[in-house]
């Protein structure tokens, strides 16, 4: 109690700092030096940025030594201005990307006296001196890069260590995710004019990527983003993998707005190697999937008041119809299976996706110190799928979401400080249910059932409805003094965030009643003709689905980027997070829990340690050592910083998902119930029941009393240890950067290490022996003791990544009437992981004892080349491209459960370990 008082007192004493550092997750800084032509430096100088588009304007003064630093500068182009009496004043125009930190120097020349600038000079706009592996993708990449989805996060692509899901036509492949390293789309985050999007609940890292085609984002609306891939800063949280941090668009002192529509179909697509296949096997028969797609989009911005209020806007809209081929082929000489008529259900269905993206944003400048920022984001997105093959479109699902972000910013400078406070509320909602409700779901199988056989096919609706809910509201406040001279120049940022979150979350699976039929099946030693008259089971769950939760999560950083000379940079920090409700801290285990695992536990495969998995609501013990020092240096070998080495180690927390621990309660709220049905030609036996054609049906007052008096399952066990960690990374790296002319190249060696990963390992099962192949994997199981399985935790989850990346950049400049820019982005990496199969894997079955390490299923080597060239005398048109080349996925071949074992007992064996193919 002592502890979490203390920690309320820390936030808010944090939170009452009059004024904060704005963390450079969406803004840039320009620093420098002003000094004479002997290269004296000049006190007092001012030197002002005046945002081209916007007029607003920002001013700050020079130091004794001449340095000068200008933070929390919105991503644009500046026109800056040195000036002081008795100097000529020089203008100097520049690009400020977001999150970098650009070098400038002025060097006056003494005499003139009028305040007027007399030199204007174009600064590159690539950072040579940050420790961090950034990308920046701008606002030309954006626009003009070709990208069949328009979705923003394509463009990730173009930092060195990122995969980026491919843009798939055929089912799930084509959910959009990113990732880094060997670890999986949940350890990103992705960060929206400073709002953290991560999905606390499930997969993907970003609210809404769950398993989803869609853009989280309108690409319209992104001013420029940049991918850190490594070492980056203490300003950022929830994430032990790569991160982007993406700033909105803003309007500006002129109206500019733009419109486009793109569109394709299945005439502008290839044959993947299945339909090529399909097609050579029955040439004149043989159909293209129907596909189509249609992106639209449109945006404005400008003045409501010039130089002081502006609005900008944006839609995009996502339509895509594909066509799932659904083809069910029943046995003939079955008068019940022909009632059914399963072949009405076969052909060519449309399989339709729907995204709706709208934002809007207001700028208001309230004075020569502080501004105000509103801006409103809304996703709506729709797809029906999961069907085809020998599923009907009547058992599709339709996977809703719906995302809302509202941001309210406010920024306040004087002098040396700098203060930004925000606060935001966001709402995340994933609700995939049938596409067509309240039909039973029935399944068809052929020949004799014994326990698994060949299904026919399967009608009705779909078998789950899950509805999460994720509501924020989130405080953030930072804060940057540039005042304070000590051995050097330091900007100290020092910040706290606040997140009041609230989950919502129903599970009903199995919620629609599943009936089973065949012609025979083997029960109890007898063989059973049912001819597909009547089902011979039901599988159906029952109870209550639902649960909700609130959480807190708190973080605090301070971070000193120290230059210690002109020449050298020293990035120093550490950070701070806690999380009030990541594991369910106040779980009981249930005492039917506790005496089966006790009366079977020394049957069960895998025996469970009750005292490290039983708890009475006190035994786990929130974290609150989520310290992580982050430092790196810079330094630049020559006075004009044409070359820098640099590097940089950093420790990184991210979180645990929360359905993880949603489970451990509904899994025994809500139990499977599986109802044995007689053959219509015998007597019902103990445990069998009479069909009735009534009880084929949704309706939960006819299916209540009949599963009640039939034996149910007590449930799924899930046990979370007591001892569960927080996910975490060490990452480290090491570089040279070259400036040749307007290109910039680099070499880096970057190293992750990722620990503590949360696996689910099953107690009441393992492998038995091998054969040859596959058909040789049995399992063996402990003797039945009422639940359908019992899953237990650990943190033994790790992953290894090592890799040379190269990346050669030219920004898009103009000179003349000709402007191109470019870029390749080359890596060359091994990537690991142990206890899991892929990387994301929150299960390893049946134990991580039989997944030692092995490679990931990822390219040794990728090379991502892009450029925007204008074509001479043609009216402003561009050729752009996007090109990825790589040695193609590692295949494994053969698969882990295929290998002999010499002796029947190696699952005692330490020493053993099964091979893996490579």
């Amino acid at each position: 109690m002592l502890r979490n008082r203390f920690l309320w007192l820390a936030c808010l004493t944090l939170l009452a700092f009059p004024l904060s550092l704005r963390a450079q997750t969406t803004t840039g800084t320009v620093r420098g030096y002003v000094k004479d032509q002997n290269g004296a430096p000049v006190a007092d100088a001012q030197v002002q940025a005046r945002n081209t588009e916007t007029g607003v304007q920002r001013s700050t003064t020079t130091r004794a030594d001449g340095s000068y630093v200008l933070p929390g500068l919105v991503p644009a182009t500046y026109e800056l201005t040195a000036r002081h009496i008795g100097f000529g004043p020089q203008r100097r125009q520049v690009t400020v990307p977001i999150g970098a930190t650009l070098a400038v120097d002025f060097p006056l020349q003494a005499g003139a006296v009028e305040l007027q600038a007399v030199t204007v000079v174009a600064i590159p706009t690539v950072e040579m001196k940050t420790s961090e592996i950034a990308t920046n993708v701008t606002q030309q990449q954006i626009q003009q890069l070709p990208s069949s989805s328009r979705n923003f996060l394509d463009l990730a692509a173009l930092a060195p260590g990122v995969t980026v899901t491919e843009d798939r036509i055929n089912s799930g492949a084509g959910f959009r995710t990113f990732s880094a390293g060997a670890q999986g789309a949940n350890n990103v985050n992705l960060f929206i004019d400073g709002a953290s999007m991560k999905n606390d609940l499930t997969g993907g890292g970003i609210a809404g990527q769950d398993a989803s085609r869609g853009n989280p984002f309108p690409r319209n609306a992104i001013q420029e983003y940049r991918v850190v891939t490594q070492n980056f800063k203490a300003e950022y949280q929830k994430a032990s993998s790569a991160i982007i941090t993406a700033t909105t668009r803003s309007g500006g002192n002129r109206w500019t707005g733009n419109a486009f529509v793109g569109y394709q179909n299945k005439g502008l697509l290839s044959l993947d190697t299945f339909q090529i296949k399909d097609r050579n096997a029955n040439p004149t028969g043989f159909k293209k999937p129907d596909y189509s797609r249609v992106l639209s989009g449109l945006s404005a911005g400008g003045p409501v008041i010039r130089d002081r209020l502006f609005f900008f806007g944006s839609y995009e809209g996502n339509i895509q119809n594909r066509a799932n081929t659904v083809n069910i082929t029943p046995p003939t000489g079955f008068a019940a299976l022909d009632t059914v008529n399963l072949s009405r259900f076969n052909g060519s269905v449309a399989s339709p996706f729907r995204e709706t993206l709208l934002f809007g944003k207001l700028n208001y400048a309230m004075g020569n110190h502080s501004s105000l920022e509103l801006s409103f984001n809304n996703r709506h997105e729709t797809d029906v799928r999961d069907f085809g093959g020998q599923v009907s479109a009547q058992s599709a699902v339709n996977y809703r979401q719906d995302i809302g972000l509202g941001i309210l910013k406010h920024t306040l400078f004087s002098g040396p400080w700098l203060n930004e406070a925000s606060v935001t509320y966001e709402r995340f909602r994933r609700n995939p249910s049938p596409n067509n409700a309240n039909l039973p779901a029935r399944e068809f199988q052929n020949g004799t059932v014994t326990g698994c056989c060949a299904g026919i096919g399967r009608i009705g609706s779909f078998l789950s409805i899950q509805d999460f809910t994720q509501k924020r509201i989130g405080f953030r406040d930072d804060l940057t003094y540039t005042g304070f001279h000590a051995a050097g120049d330091h900007v100290f940022k020092l910040g706290t965030t606040v997140d009041f979150l609230k989950y919502d979350i129903i599970k009903r699976n199995d919620e629609t009643p599943h009936f089973f039929y065949a012609d025979t099946i083997v029960r109890g030693g007898r063989t059973l003709a049912f001819n597909y008259r009547n089902p011979y089971q039901l599988n159906w769950q029952y109870g209550n689905p639902g649960l909700n939760a609130n959480n807190s999560q708190i973080g605090a950083y301070i971070q000193d980027d120290w230059s210690i000379t002109p020449r050298l940079t020293l990035n120093l920090g550490v950070r701070w997070d806690f999380e009030s409700h990541m594991l369910n801290y106040d779980y009981v285990t249930p005492q039917n829990v506790r005496d089966t695992i006790r009366l079977y536990n020394s049957q069960l495969q895998f025996p469970i340690d009750t005292l490290q998995y039983f708890t009475n609501g006190s035994q786990r013990k929130k974290f609150y050592g989520a310290f992580q020092p982050r430092i790196g240096f810079s330094y630049a070998l020559d006075r004009e910083n044409n070359t820098a080495v640099f590097g940089g180690w950093g420790l990184f927390y991210d979180r645990t998902l929360f359905d993880l621990s949603v489970d451990e309660k509904l899994k025994l709220q809500r139990p499977s119930y599986s109802v044995q049905f007689a053959d219509p030609d015998s007597t019902p036996r103990a445990g069998e029941v009479a069909w009735n054609p009534s009880y084929l049906t949704t309706d939960t007052a006819t299916l209540s009393p009949l599963v009640a008096g039939s034996p149910g399952s007590l449930g799924e066990v899930w046990l979370i240890s007591n001892k569960a960690k927080a996910p975490r990374s060490t990452q480290w790296n090491v570089g040279i950067r070259h400036a040749f002319g307007t290109v910039i190249a680099s070499v880096a060696y970057t190293g992750v290490r990722g620990y503590d990963q949360l696996v689910f390992n099953w107690a009441n099962f393992s492998w038995r022996n091998f054969g040859t192949d596959s058909s040789g994997c049995c399992l063996g199981g402990s003797p039945f003791h009422g639940f359908t399985n019992i899953l237990y935790t650990t943190n033994s989850g790790k992953t290894w990544y090592d890799a040379v990346q190269v990346q050669l950049t030219r920004p898009y400049q103009r000179k003349g009437n000709f402007g191109w820019g470019g870029g390749l982005a080359y890596t060359n990496a091994t990537r690991s992981l142990s206890d899991v199969d892929n990387p994301g894997d929150q299960f390893a079955f049946p134990n991580v004892r039989f997944i030692p390490k092995h490679p990931a299923n990822d390219e040794k080597s990728r090379l991502v080349a892009n450029w925007i060239m204008d074509v001479p005398f043609a009216y402003g048109i561009q050729f752009s491209g996007l090109v990825t080349l790589g040695t193609g996925i590692r295949q494994d071949i053969s698969g882990r459960f295929e290998q002999r074992v010499p002796t029947p007992g190696f699952a005692s064996d330490p020493a053993w370990s099964p091979s893996l193919s490579q």
